[in-house]
């Protein structure tokens, strides 16, 4: 594995300077090049799923029942595409709130120098998971319009504790996901390893993530916490509820109506989504940011 990342100096003492040095310490060791490590030659295996068949929306259901194995390992796999789309739209959100937020801060700091080697992983992220997506054989999903401008609005002007927290509650229910896909020798070879990929360096994300949203905090009085606890409801909400599009039903050769159906109503991966993300909420919980009114999102989202 080569990295292009240079081990940083040592500079300065803050506790948010030793976080960042050995995120940056961690890059300079631990960094993929999705290019050489995933195999993109090799032609798709549709014997295999796209992503854990437990994963799937429709798991657990009776139209689940119904379908053959090869239409349920189709699914999976456009579902996983989708997945993955929806993850370069909110990892083109994150790059630009980070970089608005090191915009004029010192860059020979520690801190920047690991917020700008951050921005440069999800790059190759995004290019990743657009190439695993294309050889899904999936289209481009992209989220509905309300959401692409909501997502608009909110990279142009959350900032803070309300930024960081929202990157963070994305990243860790990709991580739940893609922890057990990773690991799943049902999933298709080429999906493992960019699920390995993106699990190990966006370990370093959420880490620089949750510091940053405690570092935020600190001394924060009441209603900024009631706001920014609310935004970042919000902004889960919406990610959480956009990473599948209902498209991939149709896609998958489903009836997309009944599919749509089924799917909200799914008991099973209404708590597949709960207990992935029992530890982000008691993250969210000990910081203050788990109010009544952004509790009625995360429970929308299903969340909590």
């Amino acid at each position: 594995m080569a990295s292009s990342t240079v081990r940083p100096s040592t500079q300065g003492g803050s506790p948010e300077g030793d976080v960042a040095r050995r995120l940056l310490d961690s890059a300079a060791v631990l960094a993929y090049d999705p290019a050489t490590e995933v195999d993109w030659e090799t032609p798709l295996d549709r014997a295999y799923h796209g992503a854990s068949p437990e994963w799937s929306t429709l798991y657990g259901t009776a139209y689940w029942q119904e379908l053959s194995e090869e239409q349920r390992k189709e699914l999976t796999r456009q579902e996983a595409a989708s997945v993955a789309s929806t993850g370069i739209w909110f990892e083109m959100i994150l790059q630009q709130m980070v970089l608005r937020d090191v915009y004029a801060k010192d860059p020979t700091s520690t801190e920047v120098q690991w917020a700008l080697t951050e921005i440069a992983e999800e790059c190759r992220h995004s290019i990743m998971f657009a190439r695993g997506a294309e050889k899904l054989g999936a289209p481009a999903y992209r989220p509905r319009r309300w959401a692409i401008e909501l997502g608009r609005v909110f990279k142009s002007v959350a900032f803070g504790e309300a930024a960081y927290a929202a990157i963070l509650v994305a990243e860790e229910v990709l991580d739940v996901m893609q922890r057990d896909w990773m690991r799943d020798e049902r999933v298709v070879p080429f999906v493992r390893t960019i699920n390995n990929i993106h699990v190990v360096e966006e370990s370093r994300h959420m880490k620089f993530a949750r510091d940053q949203t405690r570092k935020r905090l600190a001394g924060a009085g009441r209603a900024r916490r009631e706001i920014n606890a609310l935004v970042t409801a919000i902004a889960s909400y919406v990610i959480v509820t956009s990473m599948v599009n209902r498209k991939v039903y149709a896609n998958a050769g489903l009836d997309e109506e009944r599919a749509v159906a089924e799917a909200k109503a799914n008991e099973h991966h209404k708590s597949m989504m709960r207990s992935s993300c029992s530890g982000l909420m008691e993250f969210l919980a000990s910081c203050g940011l788990l109010t009544k009114p952004a509790l009625v999102f995360y429970k929308r989202a299903n969340l909590i």
